[in-house]
């Protein structure tokens, strides 16, 4: 019994890392993933504050979700609530990091308070109520926590990419933007073919 549980909660873990990857399978999250992935440094600092809001956001709406609006009949406000508890935990991470961590908030920049609207966060936490696929709450948390090492790994692949692109022979008509589109693309179906 103890045994079937883990073996699920890895498949859920290495789900969401690799073959459900919200970046190359889901493409959801693509704006902060081109926006912020120039540096391998900065791409870290955004993927550790978009596992921390995305894991947290999980945990804290599929409480809301299950022992509040789901009792009280409220599901339909599900979409407003879970946006302002993002919202709180960016805010949140926002004060931290300015704190902190001055010099990667600055390097985030736009990117950071972008997280409210990354739809890859609103994405796994309306995915968990909207499937009934995962019943418990640490089969959510381990989801959302997955979902969220799979976007960072994505990010932090891409940066690692374009910072070696930097000096690289590429022609001129493929520098900056349509070389990065086209990597980001040929990381995609490495992916994909991870699924079969």
């Amino acid at each position: 019994m103890g045994n079937s549980i883990l073996t699920g909660l890895l498949s859920i873990l290495l789900s969401g890392i690799l073959t459900n990857n919200f970046i190359f399978s889901r493409f959801m999250g693509i704006c902060p993933f081109l926006g912020v992935s120039k540096k391998t440094s900065t791409a870290v600092g955004m993927g550790m504050a978009v596992t921390f809001v995305m894991t947290l956001a999980g945990t804290v709406t599929y409480l809301v979700y299950r022992y509040l609006l789901v009792p009280f009949q409220l599901e339909y406000m599900k979409t407003i609530i879970f946006i302002f508890i993002i919202a709180a935990l960016v805010q949140f991470v926002e004060m931290a990091l300015q704190k902190l961590l001055p010099s990667l908030y600055t390097a985030l920049g736009i990117y950071l308070p972008l997280i409210t609207t990354n739809c890859a966060v609103l994405g796994a936490v309306l995915l968990v109520t909207d499937t009934y696929k995962y019943e418990t709450l640490i089969e959510a948390v381990v989801f959302n926590f997955s979902a969220a090492l799979g976007f960072t790994l994505a990010i932090v692949l891409l940066a690692g990419v374009r910072e070696r692109l930097e000096t690289a022979p590429i022609p001129k008509f493929l520098k900056g933007f349509p070389i990065v589109l086209i990597s980001a693309a040929l990381i995609s179906m490495a992916f994909v073919g991870l699924s079969f």
